[in-house]
């Protein structure tokens, strides 16, 4: 598992997550951008997830539902606020009812997706910044931690084959 870092610092109140992959950035970004790709890892093992929007433009959305083993479902949203290609996404993230409407009886958030080139390859950096110490606190209460893990987790796997349109120019 390439994850090398996850820290929360609660007086910024952040969590960020590193992970270091063997791929070019390309490699990387085309895993996020490809909703195909995404939701074989953006749901914890458990819960995977199923994009049925992915508009990756500023001012996109993308909406998705999770789907858990007891068939339950968990919808979710991203409002995109920056897409640098190859270089870092930022969204406003949230919790949607089964309508797709945003939920705002649950917290949302801002994350910022970075994708460095390294000298083996490529680093991932998210960044989620948090609207206060409670909202922070509920979500990892929920078990954000432990389901980023294992979402980023399945990342590996992902990368190992070959991004979907090299394959079709190849073929």
């Amino acid at each position: 598992m390439p994850i090398t870092s996850v820290t929360s610092d609660t007086s910024a109140l952040t969590l960020t997550v590193v992970g270091d992959y063997p791929v070019p950035v390309e490699r990387l970004w085309e895993a996020y951008a490809d909703p195909r790709q995404l939701e074989r890892f953006w749901g914890p093992e458990t819960w995977p997830a199923t994009f049925t929007r992915h508009d990756m433009e500023v001012g996109g959305r993308s909406e998705y539902y999770m789907t858990g083993p007891d068939g339950s479902t968990s919808r979710g949203w991203w409002r995109f606020v920056a897409v640098e290609p190859g270089r870092r996404i930022e969204v406003e993230d949230g919790f949607a009812h089964e309508d797709g409407t945003p939920n705002d009886s649950m917290p949302s958030m801002r994350m910022a997706f970075t994708f460095e080139p390294t000298a083996t390859g490529s680093r991932f950096t998210s960044v989620t910044w948090f609207p206060s110490l409670e909202a922070m606190q509920q979500l990892v209460d929920m078990g954000m931690l432990e389901g980023l893990r294992s979402a980023l987790g399945q990342l590996d796997a992902v990368l190992a084959e070959p991004a979907p349109l090299a394959a079709e120019l190849a073929g």
